[in-house]
Protein backbone atom coordinates (compact mmCIF):
# COMPACT_ATOMS: atom_id res chain seq x y z
CA UNK A 1 0.00 0.00 0.00
CA UNK A 2 1.60 3.66 -0.48
CA UNK A 3 2.33 5.62 1.98
CA UNK A 4 -0.32 7.96 1.30
CA UNK A 5 -2.75 4.60 1.68
CA UNK A 6 -1.02 3.87 5.22
CA UNK A 7 -1.17 7.46 6.70
CA UNK A 8 -4.99 7.62 5.66
CA UNK A 9 -4.82 4.40 7.71
CA UNK A 10 -3.52 5.37 10.63
CA UNK A 11 -6.00 9.08 10.55
CA UNK A 12 -8.76 6.59 10.68
CA UNK A 13 -7.54 4.25 13.31
CA UNK A 14 -6.61 7.47 14.94
CA UNK A 15 -10.18 8.87 14.88
CA UNK A 16 -12.01 5.79 15.96
CA UNK A 17 -9.99 5.92 19.38
CA UNK A 18 -10.67 9.41 19.88
CA UNK A 19 -14.11 8.53 19.58
CA UNK A 20 -13.81 5.69 21.67
CA UNK A 21 -12.15 8.35 24.62
CA UNK A 22 -14.93 10.46 23.83
CA UNK A 23 -17.46 7.21 24.41
CA UNK A 24 -15.69 6.04 27.59
CA UNK A 25 -17.44 9.44 29.62
CA UNK A 26 -20.60 9.07 27.77
CA UNK A 27 -22.65 6.96 29.37
CA UNK A 28 -24.43 4.09 27.45
CA UNK A 29 -21.75 4.11 24.82
CA UNK A 30 -18.58 1.58 24.41
CA UNK A 31 -16.03 2.96 24.77
CA UNK A 32 -13.06 0.63 26.02
CA UNK A 33 -15.13 -2.18 23.74
CA UNK A 34 -14.58 1.05 20.55
CA UNK A 35 -10.61 1.48 21.85
CA UNK A 36 -10.10 -2.04 21.22
CA UNK A 37 -11.72 -2.67 17.75
CA UNK A 38 -9.99 0.20 16.48
CA UNK A 39 -6.50 -1.18 17.80
CA UNK A 40 -7.43 -4.87 16.83
CA UNK A 41 -8.21 -3.29 13.52
CA UNK A 42 -4.98 -1.44 13.17
CA UNK A 43 -2.86 -4.43 14.49
CA UNK A 44 -4.70 -6.96 11.69
CA UNK A 45 -4.32 -4.93 9.22
CA UNK A 46 -0.59 -3.71 9.76
CA UNK A 47 0.51 -7.44 10.59
CA UNK A 48 3.56 -6.56 12.19
CA UNK A 49 5.14 -8.27 15.58
CA UNK A 50 4.85 -4.95 17.71
CA UNK A 51 1.26 -4.56 16.60
CA UNK A 52 0.42 -7.96 17.85
CA UNK A 53 2.10 -7.19 21.21
CA UNK A 54 -0.07 -4.22 21.62
CA UNK A 55 -2.81 -6.09 20.42
CA UNK A 56 -2.06 -8.70 23.66
CA UNK A 57 -1.27 -5.86 26.27
CA UNK A 58 -4.52 -4.03 25.19
CA UNK A 59 -6.83 -7.16 25.60
CA UNK A 60 -5.11 -8.19 28.68
CA UNK A 61 -5.25 -4.01 30.14
CA UNK A 62 -8.83 -3.72 29.29
CA UNK A 63 -10.49 -7.37 30.33
CA UNK A 64 -8.07 -6.09 33.56
CA UNK A 65 -10.14 -3.10 33.82
CA UNK A 66 -13.51 -4.86 33.39
CA UNK A 67 -12.76 -6.85 36.24
CA UNK A 68 -11.44 -4.09 38.34
CA UNK A 69 -14.83 -1.72 37.64
CA UNK A 70 -17.21 -5.12 39.09
CA UNK A 71 -15.28 -4.28 42.43
CA UNK A 72 -16.09 -0.27 41.96
CA UNK A 73 -19.54 0.32 43.80
CA UNK A 74 -22.25 2.27 41.09
CA UNK A 75 -25.30 4.44 42.84
CA UNK A 76 -27.46 4.63 40.50
CA UNK A 77 -29.96 6.65 42.10
CA UNK A 78 -27.46 9.21 42.28
CA UNK A 79 -26.22 9.20 38.33
CA UNK A 80 -29.60 11.18 36.94
CA UNK A 81 -27.29 14.21 39.14
CA UNK A 82 -24.47 13.60 37.05
CA UNK A 83 -24.86 15.15 33.53
CA UNK A 84 -22.85 14.21 30.28
CA UNK A 85 -21.28 17.59 30.32
CA UNK A 86 -19.98 17.11 34.05
CA UNK A 87 -18.67 13.70 32.68
CA UNK A 88 -17.32 14.92 29.24
CA UNK A 89 -15.49 17.75 31.48
CA UNK A 90 -13.96 15.42 33.86
CA UNK A 91 -12.93 13.36 30.93
CA UNK A 92 -11.28 16.31 28.98
CA UNK A 93 -9.44 17.16 32.22
CA UNK A 94 -8.25 13.64 32.66
CA UNK A 95 -6.95 13.38 29.25
CA UNK A 96 -4.93 16.97 29.61
CA UNK A 97 -3.64 15.55 33.56
CA UNK A 98 -2.68 12.35 31.97
CA UNK A 99 -0.41 14.40 29.21
CA UNK A 100 0.96 17.27 31.62
CA UNK A 101 1.51 14.49 34.02
CA UNK A 102 1.96 11.46 32.59
CA UNK A 103 -0.15 8.62 33.70
CA UNK A 104 -0.81 9.85 37.29
CA UNK A 105 -2.32 12.63 36.31
CA UNK A 106 -5.35 11.44 34.83
CA UNK A 107 -6.54 11.30 38.26
CA UNK A 108 -6.15 14.49 39.76
CA UNK A 109 -7.44 16.00 36.09
CA UNK A 110 -10.51 13.96 35.97
CA UNK A 111 -11.47 15.03 39.28
CA UNK A 112 -10.42 18.60 38.52
CA UNK A 113 -12.46 19.07 35.59
CA UNK A 114 -15.47 17.69 37.16
CA UNK A 115 -15.31 20.16 40.37
CA UNK A 116 -14.61 23.37 37.15
CA UNK A 117 -17.47 22.13 35.58
CA UNK A 118 -19.60 21.99 38.68
CA UNK A 119 -18.20 25.22 39.92
CA UNK A 120 -19.22 26.93 36.69
CA UNK A 121 -22.97 25.22 36.63
CA UNK A 122 -23.73 26.03 40.87
CA UNK A 123 -21.35 29.30 41.09
CA UNK A 124 -20.31 28.49 44.86
CA UNK A 125 -17.22 26.51 45.96
CA UNK A 126 -19.13 24.27 48.84
CA UNK A 127 -22.05 23.23 46.43
CA UNK A 128 -19.46 22.48 43.54
CA UNK A 129 -17.38 20.30 45.83
CA UNK A 130 -20.34 18.71 47.01
CA UNK A 131 -21.77 18.23 43.49
CA UNK A 132 -18.13 16.41 42.49
CA UNK A 133 -18.09 14.17 45.11
CA UNK A 134 -21.08 12.91 44.03
CA UNK A 135 -20.39 12.68 40.89
CA UNK A 136 -17.55 10.58 41.75
CA UNK A 137 -19.19 8.53 43.78
CA UNK A 138 -22.28 7.91 41.57
CA UNK A 139 -20.23 6.55 38.14
CA UNK A 140 -16.96 8.98 38.75
CA UNK A 141 -14.64 6.36 39.57
CA UNK A 142 -15.51 3.93 36.71
CA UNK A 143 -15.51 6.15 34.40
CA UNK A 144 -11.72 7.04 35.46
CA UNK A 145 -10.88 3.47 35.51
CA UNK A 146 -12.05 3.48 31.71
CA UNK A 147 -10.49 6.35 30.85
CA UNK A 148 -7.48 5.34 32.07
CA UNK A 149 -6.64 2.16 30.61
CA UNK A 150 -8.34 3.69 27.03
CA UNK A 151 -5.66 6.84 27.41
CA UNK A 152 -2.99 4.24 28.30
CA UNK A 153 -4.23 2.32 25.38
CA UNK A 154 -4.41 5.25 23.19
CA UNK A 155 -0.39 6.10 24.63
CA UNK A 156 0.84 2.59 23.53
CA UNK A 157 -0.52 2.65 20.09
CA UNK A 158 0.83 6.15 19.28
CA UNK A 159 4.21 5.18 20.67
CA UNK A 160 4.19 1.87 18.28
CA UNK A 161 3.00 3.67 15.56
CA UNK A 162 5.49 6.45 16.25
CA UNK A 163 8.40 3.78 17.07
CA UNK A 164 7.71 1.97 13.48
Amino acid sequence: MTTSGQLNQVLLVGLVLAMGLVGVVLPGVPGPLVVWAAVFWWAAWTATLPAWWLLTAVTGLLLTTAAARLLVPVRPEWMQDVGRRTLLAGGAGGAVGFVVLPVVGVVPGFVAGVYVRERLRLGGHGSAAAATRTAMRATGWRTLTDLTACLLTVAGWLGTVLWR
